[in-house]
């Protein structure tokens, strides 16, 4: 199982749906673990009733069925499906709106999800969701990737009340794949998944919403630092060394 994690968390984004089936087919005993371990790319339906679109995930899914943020139904419709209470799917609701204003003005645009369920500590989980399609064909408004897509995963377990304070847990991932395919920069592909944990203790009294949404804005700001220096930091590092650019390719020149 520790290999399999390890091998998993190295596998590009792209090949992880096929490196997860693969896995599965060797290790049926571990089948659940997996499963409920691994982050794929995000997957996106419609919500008919709503004309909205939302994300999949295993947070939303009950046997083959997704529930929609928006409506509250299952897709296909299922019946004796598990659903939030009346008190929390309120929560869910108000959190689904603050959580499209906060994607619109951080990614301009994009598609994002808010899914809460009761845990067996006297507490909550929530799931906070965002897909950004990059490419030039979708929701890229630059125009500047072939391909390009950002999947984030926040899960934030709430423990219970306690002296007037709350116990959160997050644990984040994204998952980032471009591609470009021009003149200018050539066929170039990079692609990568960053997971981080965070814990805090705050207030009950300024609202579940507004902990969470610091938390999740916090970690987002870490882990797109992180992406800039690993990713590009390094990526551009290793070209320019590989193959400088012209004009320190002249200054390395002797001089004649």
């Amino acid at each position: 199982m520790e290999a399999a994690m390890g091998l998993m968390r190295r596998m590009p984004p792209r090949h992880s749906e096929t490196a997860l089936s693969a896995l599965l087919s060797l290790l049926p005993q571990h089948s659940s673990d997996l499963l409920s371990q691994v982050d794929l790319p995000l997957q996106v339906l419609c919500d008919v009733d709503i004309g909205k679109e939302f994300i999949l995930c295993e947070y939303n899914r009950d046997a083959d069925s997704y529930r929609s943020p928006w409506s509250n139904k299952y897709h296909p419709l299922l019946e004796d499906a598990l659903y939030p209470s009346s008190e929390l799917r309120k929560l869910e609701i108000e959190a689904n709106d603050i959580f499209s204003i906060y994607r619109d003005q951080y990614y301009e645009g994009g598609i994002s999800s808010v899914y809460m369920w009761e845990d067996d500590n006297e507490g909550f989980v929530a799931c906070f969701l965002i897909k950004k399609d990059g490419s030039k064909n979708a929701q890229g408004r630059r125009g500047c990737l072939e391909e390009g897509a950002w999947d984030a995963i926040h899960v934030i377990e709430v423990g219970p009340e306690q002296e007037g304070a709350t116990r959160y847990c997050l644990t984040s991932t994204v998952m980032l794949s471009l591609t470009t395919d021009d003149e200018s920069s050539g066929t170039f592909s990079l692609s990568g998944s960053l997971r981080r944990q965070m814990h805090m203790n705050l207030p009950v009294a300024d609202g579940h919403l507004c902990n969470m949404g610091k938390m999740i804005e916090e970690m987002e700001g870490k882990l797109r630092n992180s992406l800039d220096q690993v990713y590009f930091g390094k990526t551009r590092e290793m070209v320019c060394t590989l193959r400088p650019p012209a004009e320190v390719a002249q200054m390395r020149l002797p001089d004649s």
